[in-house]
Order: C-alpha cells, then sequence, then structure tokens
C-alpha cells in the first residue's frame, strides 16, 4: 500500500513538471494571470502552513524525550552546522581545482519578463520560521522539564490537525504548484536560454550535491552501524517535490513520510529532526553558493577570492544557513548582505548570482532535504546511545 501511494506521489509530481514545461511557451495574457496568481496562493498557503507544521511536530517530539536526552537538540544542530560548513569547504576545494580550467561565460541572457501579477492574495503566517522554531523549542523544552501532562496531550492533538492537513491540504497541492513554477519558468526562458551559458558549472554543483549527499550517508551509516540504504531509498517522492518547490519547507510534508517508512528510523525522533534539519541543514546551498560566488568573482572581476577570505566566507555562510528560512532561494536572500561586504560585489555580481542560483535552486533543495535523513539516522543512533549509557 505504502509502496503505491509512493509511486502515486512520483506521478503526479513528475506530470506537474512536465505540463508545466510543456505550455510555459504557449501562455496567453489571460492564463498567465490565472498561473501567477495560482502560484502566489498555493506558494502563501504552503508559506502559512509550514510554522504550523514546525510547531506541531517539534514540540510534541522534544516533549517526549527523556529529560537527559533532550542534549540531543544541541547535537543535531552540531552536525547540521558541520555538514553545512563541510559542504562549503568542499565545494570550495572544487572551485580552488576546476574553474582556473574552465572557459567560463562572461555574461548570461534574460528571458522574458513577467507581467505584474493583477489578483494577489497575500496570507502572511501566523509567524515567521525561525520564531516557530524558537518558539517550538521553548515550548518543548518547558513541557519536558516540567513534566506538564495537559500540555503534552494538547500539542499531541495539535499535531494530529497538522498532521491532517499536511495529507489533505500540502501534499494534494504540490502538483499544481510545480506545474505553475515550472509553466512560468518555461514561459520567461530561463531554461531555454539560460540553462546552456552555465551548464557547465551548473552540472558540476549537481555532482557535487550527489558526492556530499553520498558522503552524508555514507557518515551516517558508519556513526549508527546501520544501513543507511534503508534511508535514501523511500526518499524519491522527496527529492522530486523539493526539485520542483525549490523549497524545503514545502517539502516538509513529504520528507516526514519518506522518513516514517524507514525501518531505521524512529517516528519519535524524525518527527522532530526532520522539520529541525529542514530549516537549518543547508549542505545543498551552501555547495551551489560557494561555488557560484567563486565563478562570479572569476568572471566579474578576475580572480578567485583568496582562500582565507573564502574560509571565513564558509564559517558565517554556515551560520547565516542555520537562520535562513525554507523557501526559494532563502540561504542566498540571508547571505547577501555576506556577499557584498566580504567578497566586494556590486549589483552586477548579486544579480549574475542570484540568476545561475536560481537555474539550479531545485537541486541544492533537493540535496537539503535528502540529506536531513542522513542526519536524522546520525540523531537516531546518538539517541539510542544516550538512552543505553542512562541504563547502565
Amino acid at each position: 500500500m505504502l509502496k503505491r501511494l509512493a509511486n502515486n506521489t512520483i506521478i503526479r509530481l513528475v506530470s506537474g513538471v512536465i505540463i508545466g514545461l510543456l505550455v510555459g511557451p504557449y501562455l496567453n495574457d489571460i492564463i498567465l494571470q490565472i498561473i501567477l496568481s495560482t502560484k502566489h496562493i498555493l506558494g502563501q498557503l504552503i508559506l502559512f502552513l509550514v510554522p504550523l507544521i514546525i510547531l506541531g511536530f517539534i514540540v510534541s517530539s522534544i516533549a517526549k524525550l527523556d529529560q537527559k536526552s533532550s542534549v540531543i537538540i544541541g547535537f543535531s544542530l552540531a552536525i547540521a552546522y558541520v555538514s553545512s560548513i563541510g559542504a562549503g569547504f568542499f565545494s570550495g576545494s572544487l572551485g580552488y581545482s576546476i574553474l582556473p580550467w574552465l572557459d567560463i561565460p562572461s555574461a548570461a541572457t534574460t528571458g522574458k519578463a513577467l507581467p505584474t501579477m493583477l489578483f494577489k492574495l497575500d496570507i502572511p503566517p501566523i509567524f515567521d520560521v525561525m520564531t516557530s522554531l524558537v518558539l517550538a523549542l521553548m515550548i518543548g523544552l518547558g513541557i519536558l522539564w516540567t513534566q506538564s501532562k495537559p500540555l503534552e496531550i494538547a500539542f499531541d492533538h495539535f499535531r494530529e490537525i497538522v498532521l491532517l492537513l499536511v495529507n489533505r491540504v500540502l501534499v494534494p497541492l504540490l502538483p499544481l504548484y510545480i506545474a505553475c513554477n515550472f509553466a512560468l519558468l518555461s514561459y520567461v526562458g530561463t531554461i531555454q536560454s539560460q540553462l546552456p551559458i552555465f551548464l557547465i558549472v551548473i552540472l558540476i554543483v549537481i555532482l557535487a550535491h550527489i558526492i556530499w549527499i553520498g558522503v552524508l550517508y555514507t557518515i551516517a551509516g558508519i556513526y549508527s552501524k546501520k544501513n543507511p540504504w534503508e534511508v535514501l531509498k523511500h526518499y524519491g517522492p522527496t527529492y522530486l517535490t523539493a526539485l520542483g518547490t525549490m523549497s524545503s519547507a514545502a517539502s516538509l510534508g513529504v520528507a516526514l513520510q519518506s522518513a516514517h517508512k524507514s525501518k531505521v528510523l524512529k517516528p519519535e525522533i524524525t518527527n522532530f529532526t526532520i522539520p529541525f534539519f529542514s530549516n537549518v541543514h543547508l549542505c545543498g546551498a551552501m555547495i551551489t553558493e560557494t561555488f557560484f560566488v567563486m565563478t562570479v568573482s572569476l568572471v566579474l572581476y578576475g580572480h578567485l577570492p583568496d582562500m582565507g577570505t573564502l574560509i571565513l566566507f564558509v564559517l558565517l555562510l554556515g551560520i547565516f544557513a542555520l537562520g535562513a528560512p525554507g523557501v526559494p532561494g532563502g540561504a542566498l536572500m540571508a547571505s547577501l548582505g555576506l556577499i557584498t561586504s566580504m567578497l566586494g560585489f556590486d549589483d552586477t555580481g548579486i544579480a549574475l548570482v542570484l540568476t545561475i542560483f536560481a537555474l539550479q535552486d531545485s537541486f541544492g533543495t533537493a540535496c537539503n532535504i535528502v540529506g536531513d535523513g542522513a542526519l536524522s539516522l546520525m540523531a537516531t543512533a546518538f539517541n539510542e546511545r544516550q538512552q543505553k549509557r542512562e541504563a547502565q
């Protein structure tokens, strides 16, 4: 049954991508306005649900932890940061090794401009992602330390409501949201005209994403002493969702479904780690942004950043990534000030980084969200070891 549901999810997601790409070039003004408004409203609805998902799952999960094992929160934050800066250093080493030998284009063509949206319905979330994350941590720890059973039961019920919203609202709407995204990309001509320009660079980055996912799952398997394939094999629908939405937040519901199917992950741990890592673990974005800022620096300014500057940039970028929202381009938007102040990029440099980042943002997001499964395996093993130590 679960396999059939997963296959249906994959079919719907792929269908959304294909339909969007096919209809994009033929959109007229009326249909274009409908798609623009639909995409905006669906995106607003997704962003509205994300803080509720974080609050519902994280509070309930933390409250069920043993008080002494609440250290898993610090462990999860630490491995997310280490993975992110590790991905950045890996990307930087690739940049220094490969970029000087590539004939990199010096400019990118622009596609058609999208018209102004005539109908715009904003649905502001109750609070932003980081506020919900910190609030969930504080409430969860408060319930854990006070052992307040009434609050624990209340948030368990709230979690069930959120889970129903994910399964009956978020997941069914994702294929339509994906189709709208790809239709607009196809209409603008981003895929047709811009992709060939930086094709080599983008392919290198995508390959780096795949390698880093392999590194994470290998390390997770060694640390946990369990087969990491038992986690990775369930992440097909999640990967495709991330490709279509370009948002780890929008992929959160499917990611939870994938994690729950694994035999080596515990739901009481993944209900906390998956929403947590979706907001603080951005290894794919780190690989992408590090490699692309090096590329743009070489293209526009004729040199790569010196190693000391890049090391500091990656260390600080990892901190910025911890606070970046799980929305398309969130890590890049959060770190634009870092790019201008440390690397000295001007408006042209920022515009070029934004352009090529957007072309592969979906692959970076997919790397982020699939990598979360590896970190969840580590967190599960860490929790099990903590429980064994306490039992001795």
